[in-house]
């Protein structure tokens, strides 16, 4: 079996509402679209989701490292010589998420030619995995209004709450509310996305410390090394590096120089190899994991879903799930339900992600 082709095919869809963090907004799901093709009529699909504001990367540099650098070295080659792709893509730096994209395609296409769920060829731990939904940049009775509201409507219990605003007291103001009025069964935690330096963060912590929060991901910029490392030695709890270890080099730079001690695993930026390398990481030193959101589309978040399902230690926490809720379209064609506060793997071969071709068509800007 030999890969023939490698299509890249941006698509933006509107979302409902613009998503805001400390590090940008987005209005529209500017992705890219990865399909391998192979001989065999097997074709592997993965979704790639550009964060210029984070890994750099846009929807025009995805489609074009892919078609003009990754694809005329890789096609010829049998789908299932990842390794031998990886090299090839590691001679490229950065480029994360598109490498990531091709790597789950990849494995895509093992899961059909082998007649197995990718979950099951990597590891088949559970079947379903709880869903953590993000909030943020809200004034505090709207951010508690919203959060009862996915309670309700969806059963979640976990609320990754968004935070990185100056001032601080906001965000503060916003901890104390859900804190007050969710109770004691709903988990919460913290993600500044580097908004705030080290100073900030720690009055911020300085102000939580008697809430029960659970995790304080990027509170500020890694590359803030000495600030970074305070934080982690003074903070209750954990640090979660996110953007500062999209490569499993990177987790391990950082949990050994004491810039965090837990670690934030996406498979939109890592595949599912580097996923695994990360978690093998992680696991063997004793870190914490969670499973985040690159502002996936339900293809990019049944493929979290598919990893995260894999493995006990990915599965132990509710991961970063919701976000296609705030599209207004999508392309796949068996829509993703959250039943109980959970999604479940699709049980079929590969990983599952069936293109609805009309809505590509439609949602296609190359054409």
């Amino acid at each position: 079996m030999k890969i023939t082709g490698i299509e890249a095919i941006p698509y933006n869809i509107p979302y409902v509402k613009p998503l805001k963090f400390a590090s940008g907004e987005v209005h529209n799901a500017e992705h890219v679209l990865v399909r391998i093709h192979t001989n065999a009529g097997v074709t592997g699909v993965a979704d790639a989701p550009p964060r210029p504001y984070t890994y750099g990367e846009t929807q025009h540099s995805i489609k074009s490292i892919i078609d003009e650098v990754f694809a005329p070295e890789i096609i010829g080659l049998n789908p299932l010589d990842r390794e031998k792709v990886r090299a090839i893509m590691h001679r490229t730096i950065h480029n994360q998420v598109a490498k990531g994209a091709v790597d789950i395609a990849l494995w895509d296409i093992a899961g059909k030619i082998t007649e197995q769920p990718v979950h099951k060829l990597l590891g088949g731990y559970t079947d379903s995995m709880r869903v953590s939904h993000m909030l943020g940049f809200k004034p505090a009775a709207e951010l508690v209004e919203e959060a009862q509201m996915f309670g309700e409507k969806y059963g979640i219990t976990t609320f990754k709450l968004k935070v990185g605003r100056l001032p601080v007291s906001e965000d503060v103001e916003a901890c104390h509310a859900l804190v007050e009025h969710l109770g004691d069964d709903v988990e919460i935690y913290l993600d500044a996305n580097r908004g705030w330096t080290a100073n900030q963060a720690m009055d911020v912590l300085r102000q939580i410390e008697d809430l029960p929060i659970t995790l304080f991901e990027e509170p500020n910029d890694a590359k803030e090394a000495m600030g970074r490392r305070r934080l982690v030695q003074h903070s209750r709890i954990p640090i979660v590096g996110d953007e500062s270890v999209p490569t499993a080099g990177d987790a391990s730079r950082e949990l050994l120089s004491g810039g965090c001690n837990a670690i934030c695993i996406k498979t939109a930026r890592s595949g599912f190899t580097e996923a695994t390398e990360i978690l093998g990481l992680c696991t063997g030193l004793g870190v914490d994991v969670t499973i985040g959101n690159q502002i996936d589309t339900q293809v990019g978040s049944l493929a979290t879903v598919t990893f995260g399902a894999a493995h006990k230690a990915t599965s132990a926490r509710a991961g970063e799930l919701s976000n296609f809720l705030d599209m207004a379209d999508d392309l796949l064609a068996d829509p993703i339900e959250i039943i109980d506060g959970r999604i479940a793997v699709r049980d079929i071969p590969g990983v599952g992600a069936e293109i609805d071709e009309d809505k590509l068509n439609r949602y296609r800007v190359d054409l």
